[in-house]
């Protein structure tokens, strides 16, 4: 298939599966995406990028959408398409110099305040021009608002989106807001900030992100479970142990210390992302694939975990991270975390989630590692080589593997830790996995919430974590100091054999190649 053939059938795509999605949308309504913040960092590496992707995909048709950056910063539209040029090309365009060159010519820029009048009211101006320009019927276009902005300005944004913004009526058309982590620091301030814009968005027009439900391993998280016969039975306290999800990064807060000063690694990492990942682990089978189905067991899964206990915690700061000088000399804030979590059900009673987290490490990784338990009457012998265990490595490298004992080639009979493995580079030759951005505003524009944060799920989050952040904020918790490049603490590997957690010996995984 060439090319255009491909653009075209994306095109296609794009119209049944969003335009038309509702019988109420015409065929003339355009789509105008407004990026605020757009001269900020998120914007520039992540939200264009996605937005391009989806361009030479076809998904976002330029005889049907418009690009709109907004910001206080007072550049031009050409000042703009040159500060986010570099961050476009790539090996997934077949001609990136004109590809980009004609993406860039949807993008326009409009300069103003986030809490004024003028600005938005310009904004709206350029957006009813473009819509009149596409013979686009009032009240029938869709507006997408993506606040790549800090967390501070959300309310005063969204008033004013609210005031001056929207579409004139509803023939069909939308208007959406796509907000970004942090939401809030603790149960009353993410409280507060749902309050403050839910009084003036619906719920189906809020979409709180988080990238990593975008990512490929984890939206595969549902098929797997509840589309394979044999993982049904396994999938309880009777067979698994314990259950270890995982972020680590080789590198500390570079530049970011300050603002990373304010959240930790619990903030920034656990409550959220890990968090969202726990839920589609534990959460039992949905009714349907129908977004409100999956968060209702999500939510059910949050509301089921037990306080967390203080001895169940491993705090850690790798040393030096209070040598940059945006960051205060007696920090108290967590550059590590293990923490265990337990749900109080019938599926999952007395087994630990151990969610581990931590910057400066020896390693890059983020993974889910299932762990069963020790063989009954193990007649080989052969248990100090390790458990069975499902790993699945959601970055990098993407794969899913079992690991699992068997015979040892040869005469004897001896055993060896194996695996049956299933890595994404070596199996999808040539598929290109989309960036979790770009999944994730696509689902925006079709209306999809399946893979963003409902307001009762956020509360439901921060009640488990708040009284424990409150107590590292008090400075009744302490971070232990550990080296850069290390595993962190070595209190955290004893909290996780404590949990249960047994470690394999002499068995490294290593990504097949081509």
């Amino acid at each position: 298939m060439g090319s255009g053939e491909w653009c075209l059938k994306k095109r296609d795509s794009l119209r049944s599966d969003s335009f038309s999605g509702n019988e109420n949308v015409p065929e003339t309504g355009c789509l105008s995406i407004i990026v605020l913040g757009a001269s900020g960092d998120l914007a520039k590496k992540k939200t264009f990028p996605a937005l391009f992707h989806l361009y030479c995909q076809g998904f976002l048709p330029p005889d049907e959408v418009h690009i709109f950056g907004y910001a206080r910063t007072k550049i031009s539209d050409d000042d703009l398409r040159n500060r986010i040029r570099g961050y476009l090309v790539n090996d997934r365009s077949a001609s990136p110099s004109e590809d980009v060159s004609k993406f860039l010519q949807l993008i326009q820029y409009v300069s103003g305040s986030y809490d004024g009048a003028q600005g938005f009211q310009l904004l709206d101006k350029e957006i009813t021009k473009h819509e009149i320009s596409k013979s686009s019927q009032e009240g029938s276009s869709q507006r997408l608002f993506y606040l790549a902005l800090p967390p501070s300005v959300y309310p005063s944004v969204c008033r004013m989106i609210r005031k001056y913004c929207m579409n004139k009526s509803d023939l069909g058309g939308w208007t959406r807001i796509v907000v970004e982590k942090p939401f809030g620091k603790d149960l009353d301030s993410a409280e507060q900030l749902s309050s403050q814009i839910g009084e003036l968005f619906d719920e189906p027009q809020i979409y709180r992100i988080d990238h990593y439900l975008g990512k490929e391993l984890v939206q595969n998280l549902l098929v797997l479970r509840f589309a394979n016969r044999f993982f049904l039975p396994l999938w309880n306290r009777d067979n698994i142990d314990n259950v270890q999800i995982v972020f680590r990064e080789d590198f500390g807060t570079e530049g970011r210390g300050g603002y990373f000063d304010e959240y930790g690694i619990i903030r920034d990492i656990i409550q959220n992302h890990l968090l969202q990942v726990l839920c589609l682990v534990a959460m039992e089978k949905p009714v349907s694939l129908k977004p409100e189905h999956i968060r209702d067991e999500k939510v059910k899964v949050l509301q089921s975990v037990i306080p967390i206990k203080d001895e169940e915690v491993v705090l850690g700061q790798y040393e030096g991270y209070r040598d940059d000088p945006t960051v205060p000399n007696h920090s108290n804030t967590p550059t590590f975390a293990t923490v265990i979590l337990r749900i109080h059900n019938e599926r999952w009673e007395g087994v630990p989630f151990i969610l581990k987290a931590g910057k400066a490490l020896n390693s890059r990784k983020a993974e889910i590692r299932v762990q069963f338990k020790d063989v009954p009457g193990d007649i080989f012998k052969c248990q100090k080589q390790g458990r069975n265990e499902f790993v699945i490595r959601l970055q990098p490298s993407e794969a899913m593997y079992m690991k699992l004992t068997v015979k040892q080639p040869g005469l004897e009979m001896s055993t060896v830790q194996s695996e049956l493995d299933l890595s994404y580079r070596q199996r999808y030759q040539g598929v290109t996995i989309p960036e979790a951005y770009e999944r994730l505003i696509l689902d925006t524009i079709r209306g999809d919430q399946q893979h963003f944060v409902r307001r009762d799920e956020l509360k439901a989050a921060w009640e488990i974590f708040t009284p424990l952040l409150h107590r590292i904020d008090n400075g009744e918790m302490k971070p232990i100091p550990y080296r850069t490049g290390s595993r962190g603490p070595a209190e955290a590997d004893e909290l996780s054999a404590k949990a249960g957690y047994v470690q394999t010996h002499g068995y490294i995984w290593i990504p097949p190649t081509l």
